[in-house]
C-alpha cells in the first residue's frame, strides 16, 4: 500500500461525508480528552485545571500549575448505533427491498498522557499525547445498502505542544500546535446480489469507494484565562482549522481520483468555561462550545469533481456540573450537556446524527498528598432520526437511525 500524505481530519471527513460514522458528538467530533472531564460532561473543562489533561481544552490554564503535573488515562467508548426500519430503492432491482435493522456500533479506546512543566512563576510548557478518533461502524456483508453503509474505520493520535504565560495575577495567555497522525479505511460497494428464477446465479459486486490511507497533519488552538480571585475564575479558548487540501490514493465510482486533491473545509471551534466554588465543600462549573460546521458545504476535488454536497448547519454544546469535595480521599462530580446536531434539512443514514444528551458522573480518589485516580463515565443518548439520501447512480435509502453510546474512563494523575 503507498503511503499518504492526509491530515487525520480528512480521513474522517471523507468518512464522514461519504459513509456511516460512529460519531459521539455533532457532525465527527469526539469529547474523549480525560477521564476527569468526562465525569462531569466537560462542563468547566477549558478553565477547571484539576490535572495536567486541561492543555487538551486551554492551553492558558497551564498558568494554574505551580509545579510539575503529569496525568495518564484511558477513555472506552461502548457504541450502539442502530439502522432499523429501512427501504431501500435500487437502480438495481435485485437490491431493492426492506433492510433488515443492523447494530453498527463498536467499542474504541482512546488513550492519553499529558506533561505540564512551569519554567518559571510566568511561563509554563506543556505536551500531550492522546487520540482525537478512534471509532469503526461496518455493516453486514450482505447489507443491500452497502453503497450508503460498508466500512468506516478510522483512528488518530494527536502530539500537542503548548506554552502559557501569566500576565498578571488575573490573566493568563497560552497556545499550542497539533501535529497529528490519522488512519483510515473506507469501503462502499454494492453486494452481490441472487438474481430470482434463474438457479442460483448472482450480479458480482461492485465496488464503489475503496480509501486506505494515513499521513501527518498540523493545527493550533490560543486561550485565555481570568482569575477573578481563587474560587471564581473563566476561561476561552479558539481552535482554527483551515480548508485543506488533501492527497492519497483513491478510488470513487470506479475511476482513479489519486491524481487530483481533495478540498476538505474544517470547523474552527469557541469555548467558553467557567468555575465557581461557592464553598469549601461545592463548585459548579459549565461550558458552552461553538462549532462552526456550516462551513462544511460539500467535498470537492481541485480538477472539479464534487464528490459530496451536505448542507450541515453550526453545532453547540451547552454542558453544566458540579463538584463535591467530600473530603481529603474523595471528590465527586457530576454533569449533563446538550450536543446539537450537525445536521439540518438534509438528512442521512449515513451520519447517524441528531441532537444528543450527555449524563455523566466520577470521582477522584486521592492516593496521597500528590497523585490520585480519576474515574469517569457517562451515558450519551441520541434521537430516532428519519433520513434518507440518494444518489441517481445507486437509489435512494431510507431509515430509522439512533446513535446512544457508553463512556468510561480511568485516569492516573501526579504532581511533582
Amino acid at each position: 500500500m503507498n503511503k499518504k500524505r492526509l491530515f487525520s481530519k480528512s480521513v474522517v471527513t471523507v468518512a464522514v461525508t461519504l459513509a456511516s460514522q460512529q460519531a459521539l458528538a455533532a457532525g465527527f467530533q469526539l469529547n474523549a480528552q480525560s477521564a476527569t472531564g468526562l465525569g462531569r460532561a466537560f462542563a468547566g473543562d477549558a478553565v477547571i485545571a484539576d490535572n495536567a489533561s486541561v492543555m487538551a481544552r486551554n492551553a492558558a490554564a497551564m498558568s494554574l500549575f505551580d509545579k510539575p503535573a503529569l496525568s495518564l488515562g484511558i477513555n472506552a467508548i461502548d457504541t450502539d448505533i442502530k439502522v432499523k426500519n429501512g427501504s431501500y430503492q435500487s437502480t438495481n432491482p435485485f437490491l431493492t427491498g426492506d433492510l433488515g435493522s443492523q447494530q453498527v456500533g463498536d467499542t474504541s479506546y482512546a488513550p492519553n498522557i499529558y506533561y505540564i512543566h512551569p519554567i518559571n512563576d510566568k511561563f509554563t510548557v506543556g505536551a500531550g499525547l492522546y487520540s482525537n478518533f478512534g471509532t469503526k461502524t461496518e455493516f453486514s456483508s450482505d447489507y443491500a445498502a452497502n453503497a450508503f453503509g460498508g466500512l468506516t474505520d478510522v483512528k488518530s493520535v494527536n502530539l500537542a505542544l503548548s506554552a502559557s504565560y501569566r500576565l498578571n495575577q488575573q490573566w493568563s495567555v497560552g497556545g499550542g500546535v497539533d501535529v497529528i497522525y490519522g488512519a483510515g479505511k473506507l469501503k462502499r460497494y454494492m453486494p452481490a446480489a441472487e438474481i430470482l428464477n434463474t438457479g442460483g446465479m448472482t450480479t458480482p459486486e461492485m465496488s464503489l469507494v475503496d480509501i486506505d490511507a494515513d499521513g501527518v497533519g498540523f493545527g493550533f488552538n490560543l486561550g485565555t484565562v481570568y482569575e477573578l480571585n481563587e474560587d471564581n475564575r473563566f476561561g476561552l479558548s479558539y481552535r482554527y482549522s483551515p480548508e485543506l487540501k488533501v492527497d492519497g490514493d483513491m478510488h470513487y465510482a470506479g475511476g482513479d481520483i489519486s491524481n487530483s486533491e481533495l478540498k476538505i473545509p474544517l470547523p474552527d471551534m469557541v469555548e467558553f468555561s467557567g468555575y465557581h466554588k461557592l464553598n469549601p465543600k461545592f463548585a459548579v462549573h459549565y461550558s458552552v462550545q461553538w462549532i462552526g460546521w456550516s462551513v462544511f458545504d460539500q467535498l470537492e476535488t481541485t480538477n472539479g469533481y464534487n464528490l459530496n454536497t451536505y448542507e450541515w448547519q453550526d453545532g453547540w454544546h451547552y454542558a453544566i456540573g458540579g463538584t463535591y469535595y467530600m473530603n481529603k480521599d474523595w471528590t465527586l462530580r457530576a454533569g449533563y450537556m446538550y450536543d446539537t446536531s450537525a445536521q439540518d434539512n438534509r438528512t442521512s443514514i449515513s451520519v447517524p446524527d441528531s441532537d444528543r444528551q450527555w449524563f455523566s458522573g466520577g470521582f477522584t480518589y486521592h492516593l496521597d498528598s500528590k497523585s490520585n485516580i480519576d474515574v469517569g463515565v457517562t451515558y450519551l443518548r441520541g434521537e430516532d432520526v428519519r433520513a434518507s439520501e440518494s444518489n441517481p447512480l445507486l437509489g435512494t435509502v431510507t431509515a430509522t437511525t439512533r446513535a446512544n453510546a457508553w463512556l468510561y474512563g480511568v485516569q492516573y494523575s501526579r504532581s511533582f
